[in-house]
């Protein structure tokens, strides 16, 4: 299968930023090695400040690497970065939405910008805005969308060139959660057209939706493969645990278990263990002995959350609480 994306050593530094006495900055993007397949959606999933961001300025040739070599569309990132422009689409964590034009209006304005023939953009807009469902919103200005519309919005925009890669950069963050569903429903329909998505995400609910996964932190890539392959790499099994104060909850457990990888998701503990009837047993009478008594705790299925967790937790330690 031909790789839509393609990366050998990618590195990137900021000078910067190097800390006080060190001999150089600690790397945004350091020594990824990955491929993408034409055709799919791979999605890049890690903490803020992981270097989502930076690999997607990276890949579309918004800004060079310090090392390393990087091919999208075929065409490397640095020395064919203009012929790239014109293959890709690219919607990042704050698209540039004009709030004073219509849809309408920013459509054709990003229209303009990419070059597109003017013979062939009336069926484009059009179908554009059928494909997002904002036909009936044309004449409505930006600034009065809904999060969700301009999103939407913002993806028409990034669509207007028919990109054959697709980069989106967390670009369902803050969106309500039917608006998300709306946002996944047309991703879906553009892999059908054999586009190739990457995206990045801070929701691991959306990462499941993906044909595979990169796993990113401090720069690094931790673990790559499909949903069910990223799972298998949790050693050990899942115990929940809920009660009136889940964070005063988390600070005994990590307290009484160093390295113990503990996630705290909602109002729900979830800790990795070899001993889950161990752990429950002790987990119980740590907590009550200090002062918070267990509403519920069992062994549960692991969800991608806790993967993530425990992959982090591997190789940094225990990670801050998530969400």
């Amino acid at each position: 299968m031909t790789d839509a994306i393609r990366t050998e050593s990618l590195t990137k530094r900021f000078p910067d930023r190097a800390a006080p006495g060190e001999a150089e900055p600690a790397a945004a993007v350091d020594g990824l090695t990955l491929r993408v397949a034409e055709g799919e959606i791979f999605g890049l999933v890690g903490p803020d400040g992981a270097g989502k961001t930076t690999t997607m300025r990276l890949l579309a040739s918004i800004m060079e690497p310090t090392s390393g070599d990087a091919w999208v569309a075929g065409l490397h990132t640095v020395r064919d970065a203009e012929a790239i422009k014109e293959r890709i689409g690219y919607m990042s964590r704050r698209f540039g939405l004009y709030p004073d034009l219509t849809v309408m209006e920013n459509i054709v304005f990003y229209a303009d910008i990419y070059g597109v023939p003017k013979r062939e953009r009336l069926d484009r807009i059009a179908r554009l805005l059928a494909f997002s469902g904002l036909a009936e919103f044309e004449s409505r200005l930006a600034g009065n969308l809904s999060g969700g519309m301009k999103q939407k919005l913002g993806l028409a925009c990034a669509l207007v060139l028919t990109p054959r890669v697709l980069f989106l950069d967390e670009p369902t963050n803050g969106v309500d959660p039917v608006s998300r569903r709306d946002f996944w429903r047309i991703l879906y329909q553009l892999l059908r057209e054999k586009a190739t998505i990457f995206i990045s995400t801070a929701y691991l609910d959306e990462a499941e939706r993906c044909n595979r996964l990169g796993l990113i932190d401090h720069g690094r890539l931790l673990a790559c493969g499909t949903p069910d392959e990223i799972k298998q790499l949790m050693r050990g099994e899942i115990v929940e645990i809920r009660t009136a104060d889940s964070r005063r909850a988390v600070s005994l457990l990590r307290r009484e278990f160093p390295g113990l990888p503990v996630g705290l998701f909602g109002d729900r503990i979830h800790a990795v263990t070899g001993e889950p009837e161990a752990l429950l047993r002790q987990a119980r009478g740590v907590l009550e002995a200090g002062g918070v008594p267990v509403l519920e705790a069992r062994r549960v299925e692991p969800i991608l959350e806790d993967v993530f967790v425990s992959v982090l937790t591997a190789h940094e330690g225990t990670p801050d609480e998530r969400r």
